[in-house]
């Protein structure tokens, strides 16, 4: 066994041996000859040219402790408490290496530090095994915190489940919802992320992403850039070593993710001067969470003690002394986890009991690291938990629960602000455990991402962003005009409903579009496709939201909301039908309504001639037309002149009533039939006799790969493309006027425009059906796809959607008839109106035979007047006297006083003859009786 022990620990030693341990020349004096020793295990940049200023610090306060336990003379059984350090790389088995060799070679009762959480968890198991208390000053992840997996552990700093908790409630301050955490991959930035998780969680926070810095090969696992700009939050949580924190800053600076559009919070306050002065505009709104010491939010310290402290720093080593102001709070934490070792000693081995040193401060008899083992531990761990005292960074206890501390955990975050020319960290907020986060001062201003003093949204803008953005030509929504001008450049614009739109989204969100125009024989499919490979980050156009296309990308809020139409070729005029008022009516029953009617005149003639005083005393014909006109005046309900006077008559009468009433209803209803069969004019009224099989489906035009054919084929033709295939939109309009189709389902705007516009003799069938949206597609889980839909809402609540709509949509220059409307043509009553005036004719010419005799007199004595001889000196207007016995001759004086109205009077004579002398005395008007004679003549 001996053996054994003795090869495990020649090997151990080899192994360890080959580390490089780094030790610190000093001026500070060495104590290093004491029993009784503290190590100090602190980490520095290994590459480094120049010492980490937390290192440099640390160091120093450490050995200001040491320094000052001795100016107080503080010893252990008459002995001073010296002190080791090493300086570690960051390598976790290299400083178990170098601890080991220090345990070995000097009796050490308590180690202050490691500064990196992934060399603690290495070493407080080591600690735990040796029985040695280690108290850190920087290792921050809380699974150090469990005090069964980590007994000898203790720390002064906050643990990151503390600060994962301000960082919640800075969240909540500022309505941020989500963030992405870039952390390292070790204990500390593990533990980290899961301590903000589980904070998150418990605030219905987001973490959108977390990013992974591998510290082996010192690069980001993944491309940052794409990382950042393509997650829908602009909040980083960097958690990172202050050496690694740099190199991941200085990458998103190259790679444009860290300014205006991206608020950074670190853990580490990397060195802001060390960049190169054209990326301080974009440091300026970075902020750093940081553990701090009381006196910064005026909470106690002991200031005696840090006063103490400092001036032995400035004794030994002054060169290094930054200032009390400036000193890093690391050191503060790292003086008061010595200071807490070198208390728990004095308490442990009080100089006035009687106990040797031995019995105090004793190890095994083993010079071996694992085996040398501190037989005291229980108690002196003891003393850790029950001390309590005021240090430099706050009242200081310990539970024997956690390895945290009972109280003290202070926060603070700086701003990158540029109040001069140079660049530098300001306080602006803090945070305790009694007290949420506030205004560091009453006069702190915080300058955010962009300097500006708005708090910024924690989600993507897409303000600046440059965006791809297909189009495709599709009037009215998308005209594409060329220009060559006189030097022979070509002009290309956009106009129509979309152009228009993309301003207005432009105008709000403040985005660059890149158009990119997609051939016109394009699908719209294609469209879609190209979107979700990241051809385009959005399309617009009209592009109806699909469940098939939801599938492979997201859509926004509509921008257009749509419906399908029918369009089918105007039917041609109708051609006149003079005869259309008689189809109600068969030729054979006009002809027996005739014959009925010539009927009932026969009987009306026979039973009322004799009795009816309207029959008598005319001649059979006039008897017998009468009669024709009464019965076809009762059967066409109009009612004659003269009514039946015999019982007979009256009841052929009734019949004819009863006639009258069917056949006018009949007739009647027929001709509504008939006339609005006429007025539907189209081969079809609408989808239903699409569906109907009406129309052959070979002769229905449909685009291929659209949202039409998705319809068709599922409401149609159930699955089968049995249509006439088309690919765009213009090609609809020419196959229906070259007749190649009948009819074509397409969106319902595109169609009234066309209809309105340009195919005037295209016409619209049906009401609109399956109603739609157009949208803009874009990718799943697209950053900018809540900003996108926001300003769409925006623009439709202030009616510029509508107005669009009405600007592009509205008008137009086809007259265009409304298929709802029931008014009739004149032309379905040409021939109605047409027989009218035939009859009227008629009975014109009836007229003018039955007058004709006295039509032809009239003629006659009006060309004799013409041939009358009036005297030149005086106008005569002949009075004339005409008897049937001798020539009557008259004669007219006329004088100005008084008018004399001759009287003609006409008797049955051979000829008679008026001579007319006139005077111009007074004026004579003739008036003329007239008396029916066989033969007349007048001479005038």
């Amino acid at each position: 066994m001996a053996s054994w022990w003795s090869f495990r620990h020649l090997w151990l030693y080899f192994t360890l041996g080959q580390f490089n341990v780094l030790y610190v020349k000093t001026d500070w004096p060495s104590v290093d000859t004491s029993n009784v020793q503290l190590l100090s295990v602190f980490y520095n940049a290994p590459n480094g040219s120049d010492p980490l200023v937390q290192y440099v610090h640390s160091l120093a306060m450490f050995r200001s402790a040491m320094m000052l336990a001795q100016r107080y003379n503080i010893t252990i059984q008459g002995q001073f408490i010296g002190w080791q350090s090493i300086t570690t790389s960051g390598d976790p088995m290299r400083t178990l290496g170098s601890t080991c060799e220090m345990t070995s070679n000097s009796n050490i009762v308590g180690i202050v530090g490691p500064s990196l959480s992934r060399e603690s968890e290495i070493i407080a198991p080591f600690a735990a095994i040796t029985g040695i208390p280690v108290i850190s000053h920087d290792s921050t992840t809380p699974a150090l915190s469990d005090r069964s997996t980590y007994p000898t552990f203790y720390r002064t700093i906050p643990a990151d489940d503390t600060a994962a908790l301000a960082i919640g409630q800075l969240f909540i301050r500022f309505n941020w919802t989500s963030c992405v955490v870039i952390y390292q991959n070790d204990a500390f930035g593990q533990g980290f992320q899961q301590a903000i998780s589980d904070v998150f969680n418990n605030y219905n926070l987001t973490i959108a992403e977390t990013i992974m810095f591998d510290i082996a090969t010192l690069n980001i696992r993944g491309d940052l850039k794409s990382l950042l700009i393509n997650n829908p939050t602009r909040i980083v949580l960097l958690w990172a070593q202050v050496d690694y924190a740099t190199l991941i800053l200085q990458s998103a600076l190259n790679s444009g993710v860290l300014g205006p559009s991206y608020t950074w919070i670190l853990s580490a306050e990397v060195e802001v001067s060390s960049f190169d002065p054209q990326w301080y505009a974009n440091l300026i709104g970075m902020f750093t969470l940081e553990a701090v010491v009381g006196n910064v939010i005026n909470a106690p310290i002991n200031t005696t003690l840090l006063n103490a402290a400092y001036n032995m720093w400035q004794m030994y080593e002054p060169e290094s002394f930054p200032g009390a102001a400036n000193v890093d709070y690391t050191a503060l934490f790292a003086f008061d986890a010595a200071w807490t070792l070198v208390q728990a000693l004095v308490q442990l081995c009080p100089s006035s009991s009687n106990n040797s040193l031995s019995s105090c401060i004793s190890f095994t008899n083993d010079t071996f690291c694992f085996n040398k083992l501190f037989l005291n531990t229980n108690n002196l761990l003891n003393t850790i938990d029950s001390n309590t005292f005021l240090g430099v960074t706050g009242p200081i206890q310990f539970s024997a629960n956690t390895t945290n501390r009972v109280s003290g955990a202070y926060f603070i975050l700086k701003n990158v602000q540029s109040p001069s020319n140079n660049i530098q960290y300001v306080p602006v907020m803090s945070w305790s455990n009694s007290q949420n986060w506030a205004l560091y001062s009453s006069t702190s201003i915080i300058f955010w991402p962009g300097i500006t003093l708005t708090p910024p949204s924690d989600s993507a803008s897409a303000s600046g962003v440059t965006f791809r953005i297909a189009i495709i030509e599709s009037i009215p929504f998308m005209t594409v005009t060329q220009t060559t001008d006189s030097f022979g450049n070509i002009t290309t614009t956009h106009t129509g409903y979309m152009p228009d739109l993309i301003n207005l989204l432009q105008t709000n969100m403040n985005f660059t579009p890149q158009l990119i125009l997609i051939p016109s024989d394009s699908s719209y499919n294609s469209l879609v496709e190209g979107v979700a490979n990241g051809l385009y980050d959005m399309v617009v156009a009209d592009l109806t939201v699909t469940s098939a296309r939801t599938q492979l990308v997201d859509f926004s809020t509509s921008i257009f909301d749509n419906s399908m139409r029918v369009i089918i070729r105007q039917a041609p005029d109708a051609t006149i039908d003079y005869l259309a008022y008689l189809k109600p009516f068969s030729r054979t029953l006009w002809l027996t309504i005739l014959g009925t009617t010539v009927y009932s005149s026969i009987l009306i003639f026979l039973l009322e001639r004799q009795h009816n005083e309207a029959l008598q005393d005319r001649s059979h014909v006039s008897a017998a037309t009468l009669s024709v006109w009464y019965s076809l005046a009762t059967i066409m309900a109009y009612g004659p002149d003269f009514n039946v006077s015999t019982a007979a008559g009256r009841l052929l009468t009734v019949g004819l009533y009863i006639l009258s009433l069917i056949l006018i209803a009949a007739y009647t209803a027929n001709l509504a039939s008939d006339l609005t069969i006429q007025k539907s004019q189209s081969s079809i009224s609408g989808i239903d006799d699409i569906k109907n099989g009406k129309v052959a489906y070979s002769r229905i035009g449909i685009i291929v790969d659209s949202s039409i054919e998705e319809y068709y084929l599922q409401e149609v033709s159930n699955n089968k493309r049995n249509f006439y295939p088309l690919t765009t939109i213009p090609e609809i309009y020419g196959k229906l006027l070259d007749g190649t189709i009948d009819a074509s389902i397409e969106d319902a705007g595109v169609l009234e425009y066309a209809t309105g516009h340009v195919y005037c003799n295209l016409t619209l069938v049906g009401a609109d059906f399956d109603s739609t949206t157009y949208g803009i597609p874009h990718q799943k889980n697209w950053i900018y796809a809540k900003e996108l839909d926001v300003t769409l809402l925006t623009l439709r609540e202030q009616g510029l959607l509508d107005n669009l709509r009405a600007k592009w949509f509205g008008g137009g220059d086809c007259s265009q008839t409304d298929d709802s409307s029931t008014a009739m043509t004149v032309e379905s009553m040409a021939g109605l109106f047409l027989t009218f005036g035939a009859i009227s004719i008629l009975s014109l010419l009836l007229y003018v035979w039955l007058k004709r005799k006295v039509i032809i007199n009239y003629f006659r004595a009006h060309k004799r007047r013409r041939t009358s001889i009036i005297t030149p000196t005086s106008p005569v207007i002949p009075t004339s006297i005409v008897t049937a016995t001798s020539p009557i001759i008259s004669t007219s004086t006329v004088t100005p006083t008084s008018p004399v109205i001759p009287t003609l009077t006409v008797t049955p004579i051979l000829s008679i003859t008026t001579t007319s002398t006139a005077t111009s005395t007074s004026p004579v008007i003739p008036t003329s009786t007239e008396e029916k004679y066989p033969q007349q003549t007048v001479v005038e």
